[in-house]
């Protein structure tokens, strides 16, 4: 017969992780003065909060993996990402051998100053021309924004290839470009191929494939750190952006669906990554919103406003504060969630 404790260990855990922090250019200092990130760079850009991807592995912060990178982890654990084709390597890589990685990379975004006007690859163009990386489709969900803040979104009107080299090279590019006003709450979905940018004042979390691909048409005549133009790529732009007119972006319809102790609203579904919101709330009656994975898929979840704990069927507890990233594997033991926060619960 078998007992509860033997049970238990063959249940996954949760397990928090820690970023890595990019201090590109056109970043603040929000994401250590809101989220107390803690990391000393100035500015902070963006923060990777899961990732396995090379220029920036998470790290698992506190339990039995303390300190790993989190593909080391999962290298070691390939179960913990779940039998759905897309929770792995699946409709990404189909005949890669496992390495640790994660289909998906969530970030927390600082736009102090514009991006620079770019565009991903696909994966299959990324498969041909980058070594077999992935492309970038991405989503970005708004946390907040100044009223001024707006984002590049594809192109007003079609635009020929030659238009679009003698604008970039003229400086006139975005006299093409459709922007877009943005708010809090606000939800982009930015399929690879679209012209896009985030501008200046806005915080954003993103969802993303894992890469790190970007090819930027037009950058302001910036200089980094060492009074250097940042390098453009117009001609790997011109074969893969999209030149027809991007209909404007609308909002997708939600729907809150209330649960004891939780209200969920689906952000995003495509085929790389499915994104709800929660709403935890159990302060009041000190219910307890459980929470469990199954053996399909691994989930994470981000939290982006308020505090809370997550209590584990073994007895253990996870501390849970604003701009904290939790790594749940398939297959977990049982979990329940109290508080008052609002989570982004990914999975693939």
């Amino acid at each position: 017969m078998t007992s509860k404790n033997s049970s238990l260990k063959t249940k996954t855990k949760p397990f928090l992780l820690k970023p890595v922090g990019k201090d590109y250019l056109w970043g603040g200092s929000r994401l250590n003065d809101d989220f107390a990130k803690n990391i000393d760079l100035s500015p902070l850009a963006e923060t990777w909060e899961c990732s396995t991807h090379p220029d920036g592995p998470s790290r698992v912060c506190g339990g039995e993996f303390d300190g790993m990178l989190l593909p080391e982890v999962l290298k070691q654990h390939p179960e913990y990402l779940g039998t759905h084709p897309s929770a792995g390597l699946g409709i990404h890589k189909p005949d890669a051998v496992y390495d640790g990685e994660l289909p998906i990379l969530i970030k927390f975004i600082d736009a102090k100053k514009d991006l620079s006007v770019q565009v991903h690859p696909s994966d299959e163009y990324a498969a041909v021309h980058e070594n077999g990386q992935l492309g970038k489709s991405e989503m970005w969900y708004v946390l907040d924004a100044t009223s001024e803040a707006s984002l590049v979104y594809g192109f007003s009107r079609d635009v020929t290839e030659a238009a679009l080299r003698r604008s970039i090279k003229e400086g006139t590019l975005e006299k093409y470009l459709q922007k877009v006003n943005v708010q809090k709450d606000d939800v982009f979905y930015i399929e690879s191929g679209t012209v896009h940018a985030i501008g200046a004042g806005a915080l954003i979390a993103e969802i993303q494939e894992s890469s790190n691909l970007t090819y930027r048409l037009y950058d302001y005549n910036r200089v980094d750190k060492n009074g250097m133009l940042r390098p453009l790529h117009v001609d790997k732009a011109m074969e893969v952006v999209n030149k027809k007119a991007s209909s404007s972006p609308r909002q997708p319809m939600r729907v809150l669906k209330y649960k004891k102790g939780c209200a969920s609203e689906l952000l995003c579904r495509c085929k790389y990554f499915e994104v709800h919101r929660l709403l935890v709330n159990t302060e009041r009656n000190h219910d307890l919103f459980p929470f469990q994975t199954d053996s399909n898929s691994f989930q994470v979840l981000l939290c982006t406003k308020g505090c809370g704990m997550i209590f584990l069927e073994n007895g253990e507890s996870i501390t849970v504060f604003k701009g904290d990233c939790i790594f749940i594997p398939a297959d977990s033991m049982a979990l329940k969630i109290h508080g008052k926060m609002q989570l982004l619960q990914v999975n693939c």
